[in-house]
């Protein structure tokens, strides 16, 4: 195995796009609680990418045999990084954020140890729970918002973000797993599409939606945010309406659609927060 070939290995491991969006939404929450350009909404930025980035290759260090069959074109299975590489270059991703994490106030240091436990506990703890996984990367996707206002000392500046965020990825989470039952079964886990059924599970996820979509005025009718926010909501809205129609019969096109909405509901916010 080459140096190079090693390499791209572990920045595959990392998942590097979806470790800066973390830590773009962590800017996201401290912006929407008004201090987007402070030091510590930085600081807390980068922490977020290095512990995204170590929770995605520990879980690949865990899932190497089921990504042998469900994605056997990760760098574990397909040789590109051994597991106990892929190990240890979690541990000091994990070490660089929690140094990191350690400059911040009392209560973003407490989201991120919360987030850091999740983050190595859930493939071996929470992931083959139905529906338990599913909530922790739930909570997980939303704290990132919750951490940016944290890490400025405005936690509940972005409780309803946070909230929203969450159950977003809830139902993704959800829809996800049905796309991956066969490999899941094949592995012994007891996801929740397989506990409950594929289509029970796709209608507790369209219900989630649901739920997300009636929330989401919050910020509006509280009067934390004006009519910019409620215009450019409601794009969002539809967007993740849609997906939940779409799930039912594509779950894999539904995920892609889902996020989108989910983006757009973010950038709500930030436009909300413009225009205030």
């Amino acid at each position: 195995m080459t140096l190079g070939v090693r390499v791209r290995g572990l920045f595959e491991l990392c998942r590097p796009a979806n470790a800066v969006v973390s830590g773009v939404l962590t800017l996201i929450g401290a912006y929407v609680a008004g201090r987007p350009f402070a030091l510590a909404a930085l600081v807390a930025a980068v922490a977020t990418v290095f512990a995204t980035a170590a929770g995605n290759a520990i879980n690949d260090y865990f899932d190497r045999d089921i990504d042998a069959i469900n994605n056997p074109e990760r760098p574990i299975p397909r040789g590109a990084v051994t597991s106990r590489g892929a190990l240890a270059f979690s541990v000091v991703l994990f070490a660089g954020s929690i140094v990191l994490a350690l400059s911040l106030p009392l209560f973003a240091i407490a989201v991120a140890v919360v987030n850091l436990l999740a983050l190595v506990t859930y493939t071996k703890v929470f992931k083959g729970l139905p529906g338990a996984g599913n909530a922790v990367v739930a909570y997980l996707g939303g704290s990132t918002f919750l951490f940016g206002a944290a890490a400025v000392g405005r936690p509940l500046a972005a409780v309803v973000l946070f909230a929203l965020a969450a159950l977003s990825t809830l139902a993704r989470e959800i829809i996800k797993d049905i796309e991956d039952v066969a490999g899941d079964r094949e592995e012994g886990l007891n996801t929740l599409p397989i506990a409950v059924g594929e289509r029970n599970a796709c209608l507790l996820a369209a219900a989630v939606l649901v739920v997300a979509v009636l929330a989401s005025p919050v910020p509006y009718l509280r009067d934390l945010f004006g009519v910019a926010y409620l215009a450019a909501i409601v794009p969002a809205d539809l967007v993740m309406a849609y997906a939940a129609y779409v799930a039912f019969d594509d779950p894999a096109r539904a995920q892609g659609i889902l996020k989108y909405g989910m983006f757009l509901a973010a950038a709500a916010f930030v436009v909300g927060r413009a225009a205030a």
